[in-house]
C-alpha cells in the first residue's frame, strides 16, 4: 500500500444516505449513493424463490444491464435474438478456448427496452428499438445490451454500444430522439458495457474501441452532439464514466486501461492517471470526499486501486511501468512517484469485474473468485484480508449495503449477506439458482433483482 497524508477533504463525513429516510429513486447504475441505501425494516435480509418475493417475471433475451427505478417504473433492456442455437454464457472465470471466448451473433435480434409497473410486475410497455443482426461479435459472457439506462426523471435514455444507438424515451414509451454514435469493436470481440452518465442537461458515453476511442457529452433534450473527445485507448475498457461533484469542481473521471482520465464539463482534460490493468471494468466512484478508481484483470501484474483528493492537474501516475510488456500483463519493472492528490493506493488490490462499494467507514473489495477485504475508506488501512466466501462462486455484480449489511451477489444467483464493520461474519445465503451477472437495483424498500432469464422485486412479506 502506499498512503499519504489525508487532508480535510478526505475526512469529510460521509453522507451515506437521503436525510428523509429510504431510497426511492434508482436512476442509474449502482444508484444515486454508489450502492448505498439509507436504513429501512422493509428492506429484506433473506430470500428465496419463495421467501419475500413480491413477484418475478420473465424477461426474454440475453442482457446483463442492470434495472433502474424512478417511482412506479422499472426499466430495464435486453436484445432478443429469433436463433435457437444462440451461445449462452456459463458462469466462473475459465479458459475462453478458440477465439478468446469471442461469439458471433448466429440470428437477428431485437433491442428493447421494458416499462415495468413496480407495484404488479405488470408490463406498462415494450418498445423495440432497433432490430437486424449484430455486426460485431460479444464474448461469451457479455450480451448485446449490457449498458444500464440512465433516467432524470422524465426521459430514460437507453445506449445500445453494440449497435451504437442512443435513444430517449419518454415515461409512455414514446420515443423522443435517437443518436447513432457508431459501432466499433472492443479487444478481441468483446462487445461493450459501459452505461451512460447524465449530469444536468447532458448525457456523457464512453466508447472506447480498435478503431478510435472516444468520450461525448449529448443534449438531453435534442440529442445532438456537444462535444467529442478523442481518446488514446486500446479498447480494453467497459467502465460506466462518473460524474464527480466535488467541492472544488464538477469533472467527469472516466478509468481506462491506458489511462485514468478526468475532464471538465466542456471535455478539457484536468488529470490523468497512468497505471492500470490490461482491462479495465470496475466503475469510478466517490465517498469521504474521495474518488476511488480500480481495476485488475487476473493474469495481470498490476491490478491497482486509487482513492484521489480533489483537485488534481496534469499527470499524477505513481506507478511507472518500465518493462513494456507490464500494461500486457507480464512481469515487468515498476517505480513509484509521488502525488498528494493520491491519498492512498494499492498496486494489487483491483478487481476484474465488481466496482467496490464503500459502506460506513469501510471500503470493501469484491474479488472475483469469491474473496472479500475492508479497508480504511479514508486512510486505505487494511481492517481485514481476504475472507472466502464459499468455494466454487464467482462474482461479476457489485456489492451494495444497508441495515448493517453488505449484500453479495454471485455469478450462480447465490447473495452472501455479509455483517458490515471489522469482523467477517456470514450472516445469510440466499438462493435463486439462476445465473446474475447484473448489479441490482434497491429503492422502495425492495430489492430489484435480474438474473439470465427473470426479474425479482424481493421485499419482506
Amino acid at each position: 500500500m502506499r498512503r499519504v497524508a489525508v487532508g480535510p477533504v478526505a475526512l469529510a463525513v460521509f453522507l451515506m444516505c437521503p436525510a428523509d429516510g429510504a431510497t426511492q429513486q434508482w436512476p442509474r447504475f449502482r444508484g444515486l449513493q454508489a450502492g448505498n441505501v439509507a436504513d429501512d425494516s422493509v428492506l429484506p435480509d433473506t430470500w428465496s424463490e419463495t421467501e419475500n418475493i413480491a413477484w418475478k417475471i420473465d424477461i426474454p433475451g440475453l442482457s446483463w444491464s442492470s434495472p433502474i427505478v424512478w417511482d412506479e417504473h422499472i426499466f430495464v433492456t435486453t436484445a432478443i435474438s429469433a436463433a435457437e442455437d444462440e451461445v449462452q454464457p456459463i458462469p466462473g472465470l475459465y479458459d475462453p478456448g478458440e477465439h478468446n471466448g469471442s461469439v458471433p451473433a448466429s440470428g437477428e435480434h431485437r433491442w428493447m427496452v421494458f416499462d415495468i409497473d413496480f407495484e404488479t410486475g405488470a408490463v406498462r410497455w415494450a418498445k423495440e428499438l432497433h432490430r437486424g443482426v449484430p455486426t460485431i461479435t460479444r464474448h461469451l459472457k457479455n450480451s448485446f445490451a449490457s449498458e444500464t439506462p440512465v433516467t432524470d426523471g422524465e426521459r430514460v435514455y437507453a445506449y445500445f454500444g453494440s449497435i451504437g444507438l442512443i435513444a430517449a424515451l419518454d415515461f409512455d414509451g414514446k420515443e423522443l430522439w435517437r443518436k447513432d454514435i457508431g459501432t466499433f469493436n472492443t479487444m478481441q470481440g468483446m462487445a461493450t458495457a459501459s452505461s451512460p452518465a447524465l449530469h444536468e442537461d447532458r448525457l456523457y458515453i464512453v466508447n472506447d474501441n480498435t478503431a478510435q476511442s472516444f468520450l461525448t457529452a449529448l443534449d438531453t433534450a435534442t440529442g445532438e452532439e456537444v462535444w467529442r473527445v478523442e481518446r488514446q485507448e486500446p479498447g480494453h475498457t467497459w467502465a460506466t464514466p462518473f460524474v464527480w461533484e466535488n467541492h472544488q469542481r464538477t469533472e467527469i473521471v472516466t478509468a481506462a486501461t491506458g489511462r485514468v482520465r478526468s475532464y471538465d464539463l466542456k471535455g478539457t482534460l484536468l488529470w490523468e492517471l497512468g497505471g492500470m490493468s490490461l482491462l479495465t471494468t470496475p466503475s469510478p466512484f466517490a465517498s469521504h470526499g474521495l474518488v476511488y478508481i480500480s481495476s485488475g484483470y487476473p493474469g495481470g501484474s498490476l491490478r491497482p486501486v486509487y482513492a484521489i483528493q480533489p483537485g488534481a492537474a496534469g499527470d499524477i501516475s505513481i506507478y511507472q511501468d518500465v518493462a513494456s510488456g507490464l500494461q500486457e500483463g507480464f512481469p515487468g519493472t515498476r517505480t513509484y512517484s509521488r502525488d498528494d492528490h493520491v491519498v492512498w493506493s494499492y498496486p494489487l488490490l483491483g478487481t476484474y469485474n465488481t466496482t467496490a462499494l464503500v459502506y460506513g467507514d469501510i471500503y470493501y473489495t469484491l474479488l472475483d473468485r469469491g474473496f472479500l477485504t475492508a479497508h480504511d475508506a479514508a486512510t486505505g488501512a487494511e481492517v481485514y484480508g481476504r475472507r472466502r466466501l464459499e468455494i466454487g462462486n464467482g462474482f461479476t455484480a457489485s456489492p451494495w449495503g444497508y441495515n448493517g449489511k453488505i449484500f453479495l451477489l454471485s455469478e450462480d444467483g447465490d447473495t452472501f449477506v455479509v455483517k458490515a464493520g471489522p469482523e467477517f461474519e456470514i450472516l445469510h445465503k440466499n438462493s435463486l439458482d439462476e445465473m446474475s451477472l447484473a448489479t441490482p437495483a434497491v429503492a422502495q424498500g425492495s430489492v430489484v433483482l435480474r438474473t439470465q432469464s427473470k426479474l425479482y422485486r424481493i421485499t419482506r412479506q
